[in-house]
């Protein structure tokens, strides 16, 4: 069989099956095999070999199925890095990119910042300041499944980052107040009558990832709550936000003591991050290091 026999009998098993986007995953996949780009597979009409073909149409024959095809693949592109990614944690998203470029600016401000970032999944975002910043990340994950992504991600990209299994409720009493320049996080923002409404591909994806609560903003409020104690006068706080929830999160900011609220938009418009100072911190605790 030829690229383009593959090619075409790939986008017909997926188109058959329903599809969103049956060119994309199909190209996808077939680079994945053959291991090259998607210019270079433009070019090519070469023969496939059999073993080669048989694993394109397995996992074609998977996303057919409705499995993400980030999970299909393995791994998928952040910011220019690939990070290994499969079932039991959160596929990375460009949605994503707003609140670390966010984080990127702010925490430039800090000569040697140190960086928690909660609810870590894959590690895209404590793995990204690490490696744009001369910083400390802290990266906390509660998910076994998830953790062992984020492991071999930091691994792969020889990433300075302590990873740290935990609730992040527990681990809180861990860092000593006044002891972080940032904290960032992209925490579980969907409403939990929402789930089952979600397209089938993000029914594949871990429900401890998603479920933010009856509103969507539990996991907001117990950071807060928990963990602005650990900020630095002038530390910031930056979240990725569920679509419409600006107002909320804003708010539950400024009754905290937070200042200089801002949101920063998507390419669609969409404010998809939050960013916030803690400014008057009383009294921190000296030396800023992880106990």
């Amino acid at each position: 069989m030829t690229v383009p026999a593959l090619n075409n009998a790939l986008k017909s098993l997926l188109t058959r099956a329903g599809a969103e986007n049956p060119d994309g995953d199909t190209r996808e996949i077939l680079c994945a095999v053959l291991n090259c780009s998607h210019h270079q597979l433009i070019l090519r009409d070469d023969e496939v070999p059999p073993e080669v073909a048989d694993r394109a149409m397995e996992l074609g024959r998977r996303r057919a199925s409705g499995e993400p095809l980030q999970y299909v693949l393995g791994s998928w592109s952040f910011m220019g890095r690939e990070y290994l990614v499969g079932e039991g944690v959160l596929i990375p998203r460009d949605d994503t990119e707003v609140v670390v470029t966010e984080a990127l600016c702010a925490a430039r401000r800090f000569r040697d910042p140190v960086i928690a970032d909660l609810c870590s999944g894959t590690g895209i975002i404590a793995i990204t300041l690490a490696k744009e910043l001369d910083a400390t990340v802290y990266a906390v994950e509660k998910s076994a499944r998830a953790f062992r992504y984020l492991e071999e991600n930091l691994i792969r990209h020889q990433a300075k980052v302590r990873a740290i299994r935990a609730d992040l409720a527990d681990c809180v009493r861990d860092f000593d107040d006044g002891s972080l320049d940032m904290i960032v996080s992209n925490p579980p923002y969907i409403c939990s009558e929402e789930l089952p409404t979600l397209q089938r591909e993000v029914q594949y994806e871990p429900r401890l990832a998603l479920d933010g609560g009856r509103d969507g903003c539990d996991f907001y409020r117990t950071i807060v709550r928990l963990w602005t104690r650990k900020l630095k006068d002038g530390g910031v706080i930056a979240f990725e936000l569920g679509e419409g929830q600006f107002e909320t999160i804003s708010l539950l900011l400024r009754e905290n003591g937070y200042t200089d609220v801002k949101g920063a938009p998507d390419l669609q418009g969409t404010l998809r991050a939050i960013s916030a100072k803690r400014q008057n911190v009383a009294n921190p605790s000296p030396g800023g290091n992880h106990k």
